[in-house]
């Protein structure tokens, strides 16, 4: 039997290369990203200088990297990677975060990471789900870059979900939520993350990272929120 041919995520057309996820037409035709600022990835007037916020009050992290804002076709995806068990897409999905990335790295110069880290769950939480969809993104990630990936992060306090929070209450929700299980003094890290809001999350664990002796700390995503 001849096998079906993949096709492309948006277009339904078959692919050439089957594990690209998306045509090379439907890629260019993704909703383009304002001008964001290097450091916290929110609009500026530069995308190579910090912005403003970051001068008065930047985020512990060194660069922020993202696909998307968040709206369709990019959050469409997450959700059913995230809700929907729809872990065929992980694949496409760290293809685009890579492409992200590699752009970033060529224009801002940025670190090459040596390991990838994803934003945990709590045990339950991933009970629940049946797995972390930041680790199926950073799995590929970690393959292509020739990096170390490692789920030594973890998450000992459930808290309340993020999302129905206030700025304020998710940072107070997150203190001590996070525990590193491993050493990472002189590393340069990539943190992974679906979608980033308010970024009171990997805040907290880039705090956490840099105070046990991390090198540098660069955020990956797929959607933020501007």
């Amino acid at each position: 039997m001849l096998p079906m041919p993949a096709l492309c995520w948006l277009c339904s057309l078959p692919l050439r290369f089957s594990h690209h996820g998306i045509c090379s037409h439907c890629l260019r035709s993704l909703p383009l990203l304002p001008s964001l600022c290097p450091r916290c990835g929110l609009p500026a007037a530069s995308a190579r200088l910090p912005c403003g916020r970051c001068l008065l009050s930047p985020p512990a992290w060194q660069a922020l990297v993202c696909v998307s804002a968040y709206q369709a076709p990019v959050s469409h995806w997450v959700h059913q990677l995230k809700f929907s068990r729809v872990t065929a897409l992980r694949v496409m999905l760290a293809r685009l975060l890579l492409l992200s990335w590699l752009q970033a790295y060529r224009t801002r110069l940025l670190t090459r990471p040596d390991l990838l880290l994803c934003v945990p769950l709590h045990h339950q939480r991933g009970w629940q789900r049946g797995y972390n969809q930041s680790a199926l993104l950073a799995q590929p990630l970690a393959h292509w870059l020739t990096c170390e990936f490692s789920e030594g992060l973890r998450r000992q306090r459930k808290g309340a979900l993020q999302h129905q929070l206030s700025a304020q209450q998710r940072r107070t929700n997150l203190r001590g939520a996070f525990r590193l299980e491993f050493a990472v003094r002189g590393r340069h890290i990539a943190l992974i993350d679906d979608v980033i809001t308010t970024g009171s999350t990997v805040e907290e664990i880039s705090r956490l990272l840099l105070a046990q002796g991390a090198a540098s700390v660069q955020v990956w995503c797929l959607c933020r929120t501007l």
